[in-house]
């Protein structure tokens, strides 16, 4: 089946780490950062699940300010604007636009899906360099539910034109793949670094290290 393939952004196809030294700076902790993310994390899904709804980037300052307050820090206005205006300004992964022009070059139709507003999404896709590899960029945001409920997977088969079945969600996140699949999307796994499976959800058929690897292997399998 000639799937269409659907991107996470943060930590799939951009790298977060690039935040490291705005935390360094006002944390004196460049590990600080994947406490906030969690926090983001954590944060988004508590609201999803309870039925309430604040936009990622709001998620993602309040989740700011508490791991600020566990630190016992203020932080300052400019410390702040660092870390969430970065956001935008992510670099890609080294091997992201190579794969994606082997993916779209086999025939491929790419896509963005991300839990970040439209806003944030477009300005990522356009300084990262990558946006014109990409047919849409969705956002989670546009039905008020953050991945992995089932409404933005479903959202965004709506959106390319095909049915939910036809949408291979590609994520370095264990949820958004769970997320991805219980939609009834097929998904690929990025196994970055640190990133591991969840064993109480279905394996995809796709797993590689990397987006290289992940490339080679949902075009063995999905194109032509």
């Amino acid at each position: 089946m000639a799937r269409v393939c659907v991107f996470d952004v943060n930590e799939t196809l951009l790298d977060l780490g690039a935040l490291d030294p705005h935390f360094e700076r006002a944390f004196g902790d460049a590990g600080v950062r994947r406490l906030w993310f969690s926090q983001v994390l954590q944060s988004a899904f508590v609201a999803t699940i309870t039925g309430a709804y604040s936009d990622f980037g709001e998620v993602g300052s309040a989740a700011l300010a508490m791991v600020a307050e566990r630190q016992g820090l203020e932080l300052s206005g400019e410390d702040r604007q660092r870390i969430l205006g970065g956001m935008r300004e992510l670099p890609p992964h080294p091997e992201a636009a190579e794969s994606l022009e082997q993916l779209r070059d086999a025939g491929l139709r790419l896509a963005t899906l991300t839990n970040s507003t439209q806003q944030v999404a477009e300005a990522q896709m356009e300084n990262s360099g990558l946006r014109d590899y990409f047919e849409q960029i969705l956002s989670a945001d546009a039905v008020e539910r953050l991945k992995p409920a089932p409404e933005p997977y479903h959202m965004a088969a709506q959106s390319l034109g095909v049915e939910v079945e036809e949408v291979r969600l590609v994520a370095a996140h264990a949820w958004d793949v769970a997320g991805a699949l219980r939609a009834g999307c097929a998904a690929a796994f990025v196994a970055r670094p640190g990133m591991v499976l969840d064993p109480l959800v279905e394996r995809p058929d796709v797993v590689g290290a990397d987006l290289r690897e992940v490339a080679d292997r949902i075009i063995e399998r999905d194109a032509g």
